[in-house]
């Protein structure tokens, strides 16, 4: 009977060794992503919201080091089907402010970050950034996304633009997403 529970404990320990060792040293196609939500907006932007793997982002002392970091914030956003004219279908749309608040939802702490863009291989030009959750891995939180127009001193409009679509590139409009659990990506590591 020793016998056999011994063997059976060694089994349970390679085993989690096995799959934490997977789970904690991913390669970069492996590695957990969670796809918070997706929406479409006008005038014809696809948006992808996700949570990732907290990354080494430089240049160093603008962004929050990886390692006082708990997760990174993406926003794809990118022309579609429906964009006007001339605009490159999956093009990324630039000077656009997108901000994130998040909110633990146990202890209703919360902090708000303003997402850059930044340039990966995997999804090219985004907007993200690394941040400290408000809170533990095992809480679940609320993110609310607000995207905005660039100011008007950023971008300038052609008449043809401003004929065809409008005055604005977009309006502001905000996305909000309840009972976001980080833990497995808290828990990941990239290398």
């Amino acid at each position: 009977m020793r016998i056999c529970k011994k063997i059976f404990l060694l089994i349970v320990f390679l085993l989690s060794n096995f799959y934490l060792g997977n789970a904690y040293n991913l390669s970069s196609e492996e590695l957990p992503e969670m796809v918070i939500g997706t929406a479409s907006i006008q005038p014809g932007i696809d948006l992808v919201f996700e949570g990732a793997i907290k990354d080494d982002v430089q240049p160093e002392g603008y962004f929050l080091k990886e390692s006082e970091t708990d997760i990174h914030i993406e926003v794809l956003v990118n022309w579609n089907e429906n964009a006007p004219q001339g605009s490159p279908i999956g093009g990324f749309i630039p000077y656009l402010n997108i901000s994130a608040k998040i909110t633990n939802q146990q202890t209703e702490e919360s902090s708000k970050i303003l997402l850059s863009p930044h340039l990966n291989i995997s999804d090219n030009y985004h907007y993200a950034q690394n941040i400290k959750l408000p809170g533990y891995k095992d809480d679940l939180y609320t993110i609310e996304f607000s995207i905005s127009p660039p100011s008007s001193e950023t971008i300038g409009l052609h008449y043809d633009w401003r004929k065809t679509v409008g005055n604005l590139i977009i309006e502001t409009k905000t996305f909000t997403y309840s009972n976001l659990d980080f833990s497995a990506i808290v828990s990941a590591r990239r290398r």
